[in-house]
């Protein structure tokens, strides 16, 4: 995809969340721009976690929670700057991330609050757990749910800063 493109997208899906509109219903003289799947309605969250515990032990890494929903303008701008470098080899070399699905704030709600993300306040909201499921950082004051103003360095600084 071309720069101009994903930057035309980007814009889009920022109007489309102050619009307050779900994205894919947002209609840009064409076809609807189409969301990218992160978040599993059907996954068990507690079960996902454990698999990434168990890999995070063998691997020495540590877990990335990402609380959102697909429906979520800043989610999707976050898993963007995800595979952006330099933040994409941080993650592989680092974490083993987990999307937890809330619903619209109204699913899993308590695997949030375990982890001491208060989701009420924003998505996308993180948390790092270690290999053993003791939570290192949570986001208590929402500092991503505005992803969609924010540059793709925040993220690095923040997978920098929580890297093992």
């Amino acid at each position: 995809m071309t720069r101009n493109r994903r930057l035309t997208q980007l814009l889009l899906m920022t109007l489309a969340c102050s619009a307050g509109g779900p994205l894919s219903t947002l209609k840009a003289q064409g076809p609807a721009i189409a969301t990218k799947h992160l978040y599993s309605e059907t996954a068990d969250p507690q079960a996902d976690i454990a698999a990434a515990l168990k890999q995070a032990r063998k691997e020495h890494k540590r877990v990335l929670l990402d609380f959102g929903g697909d429906w979520c303008g800043d989610c999707q701008v976050l898993d963007i700057y995800f595979h952006q470098q330099p933040n994409l080899a941080l993650l592989n070399a680092n974490f083993v991330l987990v999307h937890v699905w809330i619903g619209h704030e109204d699913k899993h709600l308590d695997v949030a609050a375990h982890y001491g993300v208060p989701v009420e306040k924003g998505v996308p909201a993180l948390a790092v757990i270690d290999e053993h499921g003791k939570v290192v950082t949570s986001q208590q004051s929402h500092e991503f749910s505005s992803m969609r103003h924010m540059e793709s360095s925040a993220v690095t600084d923040f997978l920098n800063r929580w890297k093992a």
